[in-house]
Order: C-alpha cells, then sequence, then structure tokens
C-alpha cells in the first residue's frame, strides 16, 4: 500500500515575533519541520510533501537533504486550502496520505506506524489523531458512534451535551487519497472566518457514508507551536525524551538537567556524561567515554574509551582510547587516532594526528598531516598562513618538536627526527636529523644603564 504525507509548514508565525519561517525554530537542535521529515521517514511513508509559504526560499534550503517535494501556497487561507494547495501531489496516485504540521515536532514513530496501519486495517476513509483533555475549551470535540466518528464540532457550535465531551480534533488526519481529492474539490469558504477547512472533508465524507476513525494519542504529541513560551515547553519535552532514550540504553547522566544531548546523537553504552556538556548534530559517541563538564561536540565521531574535558570538537573525529583536552578546540575536518593525548590548550584545525602521538599544551596544529608516536613540546605552531595562502605541514613517525618551535609551511619532517627547542624551522627535516634553528645569544654589557630604564634612588 503507497503511503505518503502532507506537512503544514506555510503559517507565517506572527506570534512567535521572527523573521525566520516558524518551522524553522529549532527544537534540540533541529528545525522543527525536519523532526516531523525525519520521524515521517523512520515510519516508512513512501513520499513527502511540504506545503511552503512566505519564507519559502528560506523552508526548502534548510530541507533540500530530506528528499522532500514542495507544493506552494500563496495565500493563508485555512487547512483545507493549504492541503488543496497540493493537489497537483495528490492527483493519479492511490493509497493513503497523512496531513501533520511542521510546527508540532513531537509526533512520535510507532503512532505514524500505528495511524496508517489502523486507517487501512479498518478500511477507513479518513482518521483523525485526537487526544483526550480534561479541559477541552477552544478544541474541536470529537462526537463518536463506537469506533466511528460521526463529526468534528467546533467548540463555539457545541451544545450542552458536546461541551461535555473531552476527546478532541489534533489537526493531524489520514485520508484515502482518491476521496480526500474529491473532496477537496468540493471545499467552500462559505463560514465566519472565508477560510478553506480541513475538516469539512470530514463532515463530506460522513455526508456520503463513509467511514471515519480516530485513533486516541497522548496530546503531548499533537503540541504545536505558536509562541516562544510553547516553544520553549516543546524543548523541554523532547529533551526529557532524550536524556531518557540514552539512559534507558545504558548511558550515565550524571545531572540530565543540565546536559543537552540533540535528537539525532548516538552515545554508546557504558559512557558517563557530566553537567554541562552540549551534544549536537549527527555526532556519535562510542562505548565507555567519559565526558567530563562542559565540553561541545557537534557533527563529530568519538571512538570508544575516550576521555574529552572542556573541550570543544566540531566536525572531526577522534580515535579510541583518546584523551582531549581540559580546554582543547579541534576544528572542522580534523581526524586525531588512537591513543592521542591532545592536552590543554591545545588548538587543531584540518590536520590529521596519527597514532600514539602527544599534542600535550599549548599548541596549534594546523593544516597538517601528523604522524605516529611524535612528542609536541609546549608553545609548537604550524605557521600555515603566508598571508595570501594556507600551506601544509607534513610531519613523520617518531618525530620530537621541541617546546617553543614555529613550524613555517609548506614544510616536511621525515621519520625519525628530532627539533631542538626554540627553533623556526623553515626548510625540511630529514629522517635521522636534529634541526637547531636558533639566533646566536648575545649579552650586550651595560645597556641597561645606557639607556636610562632603571631609576636609580
Amino acid at each position: 500500500m503507497y503511503k505518503c504525507a502532507l506537512i503544514l509548514a506555510a503559517g507565517q508565525g506572527k506570534r512567535i515575533k521572527s523573521d525566520l519561517p516558524k518551522v524553522l525554530h529549532k527544537v534540540c537542535g533541529k528545525e522543527m519541520v525536519n523532526h516531523v521529515i525525519d520521524t515521517l521517514r523512520k515510519s516508512e511513508i513512501d513520499d513527502i510533501n511540504v506545503i511552503v509559504g512566505k519564507g519559502a526560499e528560506l523552508v526548502k534550503a534548510n530541507t533540500s537533504s530530506r528528499n522532500v517535494s514542495y507544493s506552494f501556497q500563496e495565500e493563508q487561507l485555512g487547512t483545507g486550502h493549504a492541503v488543496k494547495c497540493a493537489i497537483d501531489f495528490l492527483k493519479g496516485k492511490s493509497g493513503t496520505v497523512a496531513v501533520f504540521n511542521g510546527d508540532a515536532p513531537l509526533i512520535k514513530e510507532e503512532t505514524i506506524k500505528k495511524l496508517f496501519d489502523i486507517h487501512n486495517s479498518n478500511k477507513n476513509s479518513a482518521t483523525i489523531l485526537t487526544s483526550i483533555l480534561n479541559d477541552a475549551s477552544g478544541y474541536g470535540r470529537i462526537i463518536r458512534s463506537g469506533d466511528e466518528v460521526l463529526k468534528i464540532v467546533e467548540h463555539k457550535d457545541c451544545n450542552e451535551e458536546e461541551l461535555k465531551v473531552k476527546e478532541i480534533n489534533s489537526g493531524i488526519f489520514c485520508f484515502q487519497i482518491e476521496k480526500l481529492v474529491e473532496c477537496l474539490g468540493n471545499l467552500s469558504t462559505n463560514n465566519a472566518q472565508g477560510e478553506y477547512y480541513l475538516t469539512d472533508v470530514i463532515e463530506m465524507l460522513k455526508d456520503k457514508n463513509e467511514k471515519v476513525g480516530a485513533l486516541i494519542i497522548d496530546y503531548e504529541e499533537t503540541l504545536g507551536v505558536n509562541s516562544r513560551l510553547q516553544l520553549s515547553e516543546v524543548e523541554v519535552i523532547l529533551w526529557k525524551r532524550i536524556n531518557n532514550k540514552h539512559l534507558e540504553n545504558g548511558v550515565t547522566i550524571i545531572d540530565p538537567m543540565t546536559t543537552y544531548i540533540g535528537d539525532d546523537v548516538e552515545i554508546g553504552q557504558d559512557t558517563i556524561i557530566y553537567p554541562g556538556n552540549v551534544l549536537e548534530g549527527n555526532t556519535k559517541i562510542g562505548r565507555g567515554c567519559t565526558l567530563f563538564p562542559n565540553s561541545r561536540i557537534n557533527n563529530s565521531v568519538i571512538g570508544e574509551n575516550v576521555e574529552i574535558q572542556s573541550s570543544v570538537i566540531l566536525e572531526s573525529s577522534v580515535g579510541n582510547n583518546t584523551t582531549v583536552g581540559p580546554f582543547a578546540y579541534i576544528r572542522p575536518e580534523s581526524v586525531v587516532g588512537n591513543n592521542v593525548r591532545i592536552g590543554d590548550f591545545v588548538e587543531i584545525k584540518k590536520s590529521t594526528i596519527g597514532n600514539n602521538t602527544k599534542v600535550s599544551h599549548l599548541t596549534y596544529v594546523g593544516d597538517s598531516e601528523v604522524g605516529k608516536n611524535c612528542n609536541f613540546g609546549c608553545g609548537t605552531v604550524t605557521v600555515n598562513y603566508d598571508g595570501k595562502n594556507k600551506n601544509k605541514t607534513i610531519i613523520g613517525n617518531n618525530s620530537f618538536i621541541g617546546c617553543n618551535t614555529n613550524l613555517i609551511s609548506p614544510i616536511t619532517v621525515e621519520d625519525n627526527t628530532y627539533i631542538a627547542a626554540g627553533s623556526t624551522i623553515t626548510d625540511d627535516v630529514h629522517s635521522g636529523e636534529l634541526a637547531v634553528a636558533r639566533a646566536k645569544q648575545r649579552n650586550i654589557e651595560g645597556w641597561i644603564d645606557k639607556r636610562g630604564l632603571i631609576n636609580k634612588k
């Protein structure tokens, strides 16, 4: 059975008070609309069409990697009008389509699967996701007869008995495609708001004696975002969900209240995470790691049994049994090997660090290839920029770089070499050599007195 989905993402979101389209505001590091898209993909949906409006180009740019199609809603004339704008996407298709909201990122994979399963197994023409609220004020009520929905009644139109109903419409629907397309052609704006309502499709189907069902889910999953306050509320819910998932999978989070983990982060069993860590993007952390307080790791791969202390790692990889920090900065496109020591106040930029190498402290390694079993003294700098171009430094295996060395790239330091502390190296160093590049020391007698730099009393 063919399954597809529409995502309503054209709303301007005036109450959120932002120049950014509402659906692009992030929850746990990911745009709300991308949360919905990714969850749909996990639910084995064949095709996804995103209905965009104001800010369409921004929405497209931020969702382009998700392999979705787009429909355009120029005017905001209601949910029914939004779905009508996707008519070209729907025409000629046979199967099931579900309609989701791009500003409701908490919907779960298992809920989506269950919605499609119930819809198809019961041979419904439409199926509505609903929730139970003790205080249903302001919400459309679901009026049932057993498992079948008779109608949706808006709060203002409810009679005394209908007001007592606690089951509400979530705004998420599943339809048989052909029957939805037929009804869309008959939608009208004959109402107080002058808009096309998707709920009118339910009424049309019932007038034709079509079967309409409902699936009750936790209200939390249906929460939409219309303000910064609601955005923060949704953020907290998803943040707790994510942390709980990792806790259940064997990760120790010392203080979940002060630990931020993105939705796509993967963490191995027996890893310990201390307070203040921020883990973002498509980060993967192996088993048995220890993340001491206050590190940020973004779109990076961390091996097993790694220790990281108060450091930043961006778009890079770190091998097994390596230690990083405190206060290290590993910048994008860096590859750090196994059993490596990246120490305090070390910056690695677009470089490869071989296995068993030690870059212990106060060192900058940029645009470099560093071999195995090397040792960097403190204060070493690969001088990679000549004012116009970035140049490369190559350091072979088993090299010892003395303290306060400047390596003026482009330069090659071959295997099994030593560089004396305080050297400025401008020429290649060949295997087996010791390089010494220091100016000869001169002590000028009486220079202080001649300059009058010391006041004598």
